[in-house]
């Protein structure tokens, strides 16, 4: 809810750009995961092979390979070296989240963000507390562990229980045991802990925050001068904590938000009334200045009778 206007959270939006204009990047994203996804699944489901394999490594049209640059690593650190093929597919997808921003996976391409999207719009609507917060550091440690378990065991250890992979192969094979692992997900960002598996725990998230720290694309608070307070961008934003260093800055800081946290899903763009945040460039760090108000005009002098 709006700490400013008391109306649910995006309403101000709905009722400034319409509710297109104040679900757009949500929408967006949407299609982007279920275009993935239906890529995946032409296959399996129905013989038309644009895609084969899954999010872990798959050959496109036959000829574009991509490997996620975790499962190499993994690969690596446990003693079996991957081939040519999945090296190139591995620097491919490296180097555009490099580019994008690496968390961009997590908020337009993972499956499970839907998952977890919905349980915070139920944890909102419940009006519950926010729950458990382990430290932001801890998938950083879940990271290191897998890593140390991969190059201990010699498999590649987080892929015996990533739920993307179990979804993808639970879609083409049967859900099963599936359908419990993504209950208990919502379950505990719902009830545990708020935004607790993309936020806190997951280390794919980690992974890709690791790789895109230093990308292009990024969301500006340009106009922050306009912001009214209404708070809802913290509210629907994933990594809150990512939003105040650009849009409560010192004068003369930077309005971007560089934190490799932030994941562009955009949602601070659609719920913000007064257009406050857009996407843009690491190097566009200008701020939009209100305008100077204009004066009145000075009242004419009485003509003489």
């Amino acid at each position: 809810m709006s700490a400013r206007t008391h109306m649910p959270v995006g309403q101000e939006a709905v009722a400034s750009k319409g509710w297109l204009g104040a679900h757009r990047y949500l929408l967006l994203r949407r299609t982007s995961q279920l275009f993935f996804l239906v890529l995946f699944l032409l296959g399996p489901w129905f013989g038309i092979w644009i895609v084969q394999g899954t999010l872990a490594g798959s050959l496109t049209l036959g000829v574009l390979p991509l490997t996620d640059p975790f499962i190499l690593l993994q690969s690596a650190v446990s003693g079996h070296w991957p081939e040519m093929t999945a090296l190139i597919g591995g620097l491919i997808v490296l180097v555009t989240y490099a580019l994008i921003g690496g968390r961009v996976y997590c908020s337009w391409v993972c499956p499970i963000n839907p998952v977890t999207d919905a349980a915070n719009w139920l944890h909102r609507k419940l009006d519950l507390p926010k729950g458990w917060q382990p430290k932001r550091g801890t998938r950083l440690w879940i990271l290191a562990t897998v890593l140390l378990v991969s190059g201990l065991s010699g498999v590649i250890a987080w892929e015996l229980i990533n739920p993307i992979t179990m979804l993808h192969r639970g879609l083409i094979f049967g859900m099963g045991f599936v359908w419990a692992m993504i209950a208990a997900i919502f379950v505990f960002d719902v009830f545990v802990s708020r935004h607790g598996w993309c936020g806190h725990l997951c280390p794919v998230g980690a992974f890709y925050g690791l790789i895109g720290s230093k990308s292009l694309l990024r969301i500006s608070a340009t106009k922050r001068t306009a912001c009214d307070d209404c708070m809802d961008c913290y509210a629907v934003c994933p990594e809150n904590q990512v939003i105040s260093p650009a849009l409560k800055g010192k004068p003369g800081s930077t309005p971007l938000i560089l934190s490799p946290d932030c994941t562009n899903c955009g949602r601070c763009i659609d719920v913000c009334a007064v257009d406050v945040f857009n996407f843009t460039h690491r190097f566009d760090d200008h701020v939009v200045q209100p305008s100077d108000p204009v004066a009145a005009p000075e009242p004419r002098a009485a003509r003489p009778i």
